[in-house]
């Protein structure tokens, strides 16, 4: 069985250096403009099955993309884009992604053969000539295979190129170059009306504020450009379904997503798109006016937080783990709507959990210290016996005791067993904790230097 992973594992491995490779021989202006290519499209699915149809695609804005990053190198995210140029065959773009719709079929409704559709977006630099816009889907191995592929006509009357939405008024918050080679991120107000323009602004530049005195993004701040987005809402706040409350937002961003009460998330990716096209972006952030605890964040797609609550912060930076750098969550024994949402006995994608099927070459090895135990022990046990505030203390202290070692700590990915987090604690493994670990750091710098190259 060893002997049968170990060789599914180099084919992987090969694949993706192959995948590189080509990549590395594209060459930005020998197949696109510099435009962005909007491609919209319906997936629906249960826990079985899934669709895809294409809905509308467009022609926008300055691509914000490197011309130099036309390949994501991560190898994260249950989707992944793949565009071929449609005479040749080759490979001239890639980025993986999770979905929305994707976590939906992992619920219980889902496994009652309920079937839902949602809304999405791929955005790709505009191609020259003809492509073939596929996307493909990790199977239980996370082995890759196609679900969609159709062919795509630049040179088509039906690409659409109507102007962009009416009232949307943009704030430059912090500009440092040309979106090429910085990280643009489009803060857009949810649940904002007209009155409380002046407060989404001040909203934002607090948040950022903040956001700036973490690592690595406080060692990197250069490398970012960051807009505000502002279209007003009928009401202000979100839905808030367990409550009674509907709200008419621009967003309609929902508490109780996948039946999960503090869970936020949007359906509306149509309206999202149309904000968030007045700008050149590589990820988009909704703020939302609530003094809620709150938020969501799904990898390459968009994340969502309160802006009024005490873990305002610590919201943006845990939802923004997920959505930007695809960060998993570490924690375990909170309630969540997934059923097996990592297989037992598979070695997750995600760059700051493990199975540990493999002690010996641990994915962030580079980071261990020689003679740390793997498993690494931290209390597990008594851990589990505390709730609340001892918790919080215990985590601490055990701290101050561990200082910053990094090993495999048992209990991640909502499992208590089985997975393993690189340290003992970490913004993606308890309510309120700062900073990120020293692998989710690592993480998000190689996904800055990836949109900055």
């Amino acid at each position: 069985m060893r002997k049968c992973k170990a060789i599914a594992f180099a084919l992987m491995f090969l694949s993706i250096m192959f995948t590189s490779a080509i990549q590395a021989e594209v060459k930005f202006d020998d197949y696109f403009v510099d435009q962005t290519m909007r491609i919209d499209y319906y997936h629906m699915a249960d826990k079985t099955t899934e669709f895809i149809t294409l809905d509308k695609v467009y022609q926008q804005g300055t691509w914000a993309g490197s011309p130099n990053s036309l390949g994501e190198p991560f190898d994260n995210g249950l989707y992944y884009i793949k565009i071929y140029d449609d005479i040749s065959g080759t490979l001239i773009y890639s980025k993986g992604f999770s979905s929305y719709c994707s976590e939906y079929m992992t619920t219980n409704m889902a496994a009652e053969g309920i079937k839902r559709t949602y809304h999405e977006t791929a955005l790709i630099p505009f191609p020259k000539k003809k492509i073939r816009f596929t996307l493909e889907r990790r199977n239980r191995q996370n082995q890759l295979g196609v679900i969609f592929s159709q062919v795509i006509d630049p040179q088509s009357v039906e690409i659409n190129k109507e102007a962009l939405i009416d009232g949307v008024t943009v704030y430059e918050i912090l500009k440092n170059g040309h979106p090429h080679h910085k990280v643009d991120l489009a803060f857009i107000a949810e649940g904002y009306t007209l009155k409380e323009e002046v407060k989404f602004k001040q909203d934002v530049e607090r948040v950022v504020e903040e956001f700036f005195k973490q690592e690595p993004y406080k060692s990197r701040k250069m490398d970012f450009n960051i807009y505000g987005l502002f279209k007003a809402s009928r009401e202000s706040g979100p839905d808030e379904p367990l409550e009674g409350a509907f709200k008419n937002t621009v967003l309609g961003a929902s508490f109780n997503a996948l039946g999960l009460n503090r869970y936020m998330l949007t359906e509306e990716n149509r309206a999202m798109r149309d904000i968030a096209g007045h700008v050149p972006y590589d990820a988009i952030v909704i703020i939302v006016n609530s003094q809620r605890y709150g938020g969501g964040g799904i990898y390459n797609s968009y994340c969502c937080f309160t802006s009024d609550n005490e873990w305002t912060v610590y919201l943006f930076l845990h939802e923004f783990g997920h959505s930007f750098s695809g960060l998993a969550d570490e924690y375990y024994g909170s309630p969540v709507s997934y059923n097996e949402f990592y297989p037992r006995g598979i070695e997750p994608i995600d760059p700051n959990i493990t199975a540990l099927l493999d002690p010996t070459n641990l994915k962030w090895k580079h980071l261990v210290i020689k003679g740390t135990p793997i498993p690494t022990p931290w209390g597990k046990e008594e851990y589990e016996k505390l709730t609340g505030k001892d918790r919080a203390d215990f985590l601490q202290s055990r701290s101050k005791k561990l200082k910053s070692l990094v090993g495999a700590f048992e209990g991640a990915g909502y499992t208590a067993t089985g997975l393993y987090r690189p340290m003992l604690n970490c913004i993606m493994f308890s309510k309120g904790a700062i900073p990120y670990c020293k692998v989710c750091e690592d993480t998000i710098s190689k996904v800055i230097g990836y949109y900055s190259l």
